[in-house]
């Protein structure tokens, strides 16, 4: 289905209900750059991390795409768990039928809030577009408990929209990202219409942030893998 929510005048902040999920791979894929690419790179990883088996936690896992396409690509062997976290209730729906269309039998999917888990000990975390919606005087904190988590040399992959602290550039970046949503198509409108949706909502790092965060809550090593202007994937292992 078209994503068309902000084709009309919004009366509310953003958030994930039934409206935007039955769109949301829509939106993704045509407001996200590069989303297939940087999905297939976290793939990768995960799948490298995962060949002996071991767990995985998808932090806002939405309608539960890359988990099914990382369970399509584990081998019949491998006995890896999947688990997918989300509060939204509508997009959990939306990842059950899913799951249930293309096979992925194997996902776990849990209504739940990503602050207060009880997390298992793990081999894999990711987080698609999801520590920006985390309020910043919490969100150290819940990458923190995900460093607690994983297991040695375990990796928490990461993409997030980033900003620059040099004003020009930032607001080059913003110019570059409303052009590609432009040849999308999304009107001028609905681009104006779903930033004053996600003011306060949405607060991104810049790049640098992002990695400072990670190193000063136990990871060893942190660098972005992708980026395409103010767009990143980062990889930090513990």
């Amino acid at each position: 289905m078209n994503d068309k929510v902000f084709t009309k005048p919004i009366k509310k902040q953003f958030e994930f209900d039934e409206e935007v999920a039955a769109v949301f791979d829509d939106m993704l894929s045509r407001s996200v750059p590069f989303y297939k690419e940087s999905q297939k790179i976290t793939e990768f990883f995960a799948l490298k991390q995962l060949t002996n088996g071991g767990i995985l936690y998808d932090l806002g896992s939405s309608t539960a795409s890359l988990l099914i396409n990382i369970s399509k690509q584990l081998s019949s062997t491998c006995r890896a768990e999947l688990i997918g976290l989300d509060n939204s209730q509508a997009m959990l729906e939306q990842a059950h039928k899913k799951c249930q269309a293309l096979g992925a039998l194997h996902v776990e999917l849990e209504n739940a809030d990503i602050l207060k888990y009880d997390y298992k000990e793990s081999d894999v975390f990711v987080s698609n577009y999801t520590l920006q919606f985390i309020r910043p005087l919490v969100r150290e904190e819940l990458v923190k408990k995900i460093a607690t988590s994983l297991k040695k040399d375990g990796i928490f992959i990461f993409s997030e929209k980033v900003i620059s602290h040099h004003s020009k550039l930032n607001k080059d970046l913003i110019e570059c990202y409303y052009d590609f949503k432009k040849e999308q198509g999304y009107s001028e409108f609905e681009i104006s219409q779903k930033r004053e949706a996600l003011e306060n909502v949405l607060v991104p790092y810049s790049e640098e942030e992002n990695l400072t965060m990670a190193k000063n809550c136990g990871f060893s090593h942190c660098e972005v893998v992708f980026r395409w202007a103010n767009f990143a994937t980062f990889i930090a292992i513990k």
